[in-house]
Order: C-alpha cells, then structure tokens, then sequence
C-alpha cells in the first residue's frame, strides 16, 4: 500500500467517483510535471450539496464543509492524473478558491480553509501551498464554493 492510501486509509477518506465535465473542458491536464485540476464544485453522490451564497442562506460552517468536499472531488481527479497513485504527487502548488457570497460577507479565507487543510492532512508539508480565496457573485449550478488546483507529479 502507497504511503498516500495509507495516509487516507488513517484519515478515514475515501476518495469519490471522479466528476464527469459539465460544460466544454477537461477535468484536467497534465503539462511537464504539472497537473492542473479544473474547478470542483461541492458534488456528493452526484448533487451539489451545499447551494446558495456565504452571507446569506449558506452557514460558515457549511462552506467550510462544501470546500473540503470540492478538496476530495479533486483528489479524485488527481487521482485518476496519477494513474491511481497519489504518491507520484511531489507537492500541491495552488488552489484557487471561489466563495458565492453577499457584498458584506469577507471570510472567503476561513471557508476555503476547508480545501486547504484536507489537502494538506492528505499530503503532509508537501501539501502546503499557494492560494487564493476570493468572493464571487455566483457559481455554476448556484454552487456556494468551488475550488481548483495546481498540483507538481513526478515519476
């Protein structure tokens, strides 16, 4: 067992069934060592779970949630651009982190948080990475979060 399954293993994750696109792109593409993962919105069981915006009818700690559920869709992916072994990961460069909220709503940081440290629990400090977490007006699918990321893969 790859270090990575084992560490997903102790986690109790248990990665889903990648998502199929929606609209005209890929799930991801490999350029050199890099593997960009397309924007993940917060699907359980196929349906986005957590809908609405930060501020409004969306609760902090269910954007929390919905970042760390777009956080395992795109392990999925990472996944599936590894060949099933997450142990080719060498680090997470960058998440890009998009919060549907209200004008008065600035803890777009704290939610994405949520993707932020499942990824680094999964990767350990090669899980640290660059980020931004920014306030938009809408997402797709009135998704309250929606998260992508920059990941190097080696071997």
């Amino acid at each position: 067992m790859s270090q990575i399954a084992k560490r997903l293993a102790e986690l109790n994750i248990v990665p889903p069934k990648p998502s199929t696109p929606v609209a005209a792109y890929v799930p991801y593409v490999i350029t050199g060592t890099l593997v960009f993962i397309s924007g993940q919105l917060p699907y359980e069981n196929g349906e986005v779970k957590v809908l609405g915006k930060l501020g409004d009818t969306v609760s902090v700690e269910a954007g929390i949630h919905a970042a760390r559920q777009c956080g395992l869709n795109m392990l999925a992916h990472l996944q599936n651009a590894c060949g099933g072994d997450l142990d080719r990961v060498t680090r997470c460069v960058k998440l890009g982190g998009f919060v549907a909220s209200t004008p008065d709503f600035f803890d777009q940081p704290k939610i994405i948080n949520g993707a932020s440290e499942l990824i680094e629990q999964v990767f350990g400090e090669q899980g640290r990475h660059a980020r931004c977490a920014v306030g938009v007006p809408a997402l797709p699918r009135n998704a309250a979060v929606e998260v992508d990321g920059v990941f190097e893969i080696g071997g």
